[in-house]
């Protein structure tokens, strides 16, 4: 997710000037979070199949913000395979587990190959390339939180993993407005700092030990350890769709959230790192499924 030390890769609008060093509307931005922070307790406690819709509903508007992005460039994302595969994997990767995210994956890809050859030759390679990276980028790679879901402690992963990224926010936003000078890479992100994301890693680190020892029964060490590696990911994550959009043309793939942009612009740290805590909790809490 784009932090303060990152606030706008693009260059500043007319309005730049009356902007505040932050580069968001930050009540408006507080306020946002919040509300998605409810949702994601409400519906991780009251029915877990509940959090499942709530993360397919999530998946289809990053879709569509994605599909949109790619339509300024001239290619035609196949949107209904996509939707669909939303939903089919993660209520199935969720039921059955992993290899069900893989059959459902595979299905989606062929589906697609089959749904774009109606439109003729013209642009099918383009379309059906970003398609597949689309269905890899959002169902597939967001299945793993699926994935962390299904245990008997599900819930309490779920939480950990949405703590430590929203650490990763407040630890860059806090350190980048305060501390920032030196930018990461300017080429992509210009006011993504390396003080920035050194107050990501240290908010992380911290956070991870201590959430590991009180909600997952684990090791302080293993906590301090998942917080650093999923804040260098979630870092390249932020990276990775900032070089997206520019590449695309896009300051923000929508304008959705108040102070935030975009729902992708808010899951771009959450899609890598939805694998990596997945696997991270796998190998020092162990598989656990219910």
């Amino acid at each position: 997710m784009d932090n303060s030390q990152a606030a706008a890769a693009e260059p500043a609008d007319a309005d730049a000037d009356a902007a505040p060093k932050a580069g968001r509307n930050l009540p408006a931005a507080i306020l946002v979070g919040v509300i998605l922070a409810g949702l994601v307790l409400l519906t991780l406690f009251i029915q877990p199949w509940l959090f499942v819709g709530l993360a397919c509903i999530c998946i289809c508007i990053g879709i569509w913000e994605i599909t949109n992005a790619f339509a300024n460039t001239g290619v035609r994302i196949a949107r209904t395979p996509l939707y669909l595969g939303a939903v089919a994997c993660s209520a199935a990767t969720y039921e059955w587990g992993v290899v069900a995210q893989l059959v459902t994956f595979g299905t989606l890809v062929v589906f697609i190959l089959m749904w774009r050859i109606r439109r003729g030759v013209d642009g099918y390679v383009k379309d059906i390339t970003a398609s597949i990276f689309t269905a890899a980028y959002l169902p597939f790679m967001l299945g793993f939180l699926m994935l962390t879901l299904n245990h008997a402690d599900g819930p309490q992963r779920v939480i950990v993993f949405i703590c430590l990224t929203i650490s990763n926010d407040i630890g860059g936003y806090a350190a980048g407005v305060m501390f920032g000078k030196h930018p990461i890479a300017p080429g992509v992100s210009p006011k993504k700092s390396w003080e920035g994301f050194a107050g990501s890693v240290l908010l992380q680190a911290v956070v991870g030990g201590w959430l590991f020892v009180w909600l997952l029964d684990g090791k302080w060490w293993q906590g301090v350890i998942t917080g650093i590696i999923m804040s260098i990911v979630a870092t390249a994550g932020d990276f990775a769709e900032s070089a997206i959009k520019r590449d695309l043309g896009v300051k923000d793939m929508s304008h959705l959230l108040p102070g935030h942009g975009g729902l992708m612009d808010r899951l771009d740290s959450l899609i890598p790192n939805a694998f990596v805590s997945w696997a991270l909790f796998y190998f020092f809490l162990g598989s656990g499924f219910q």
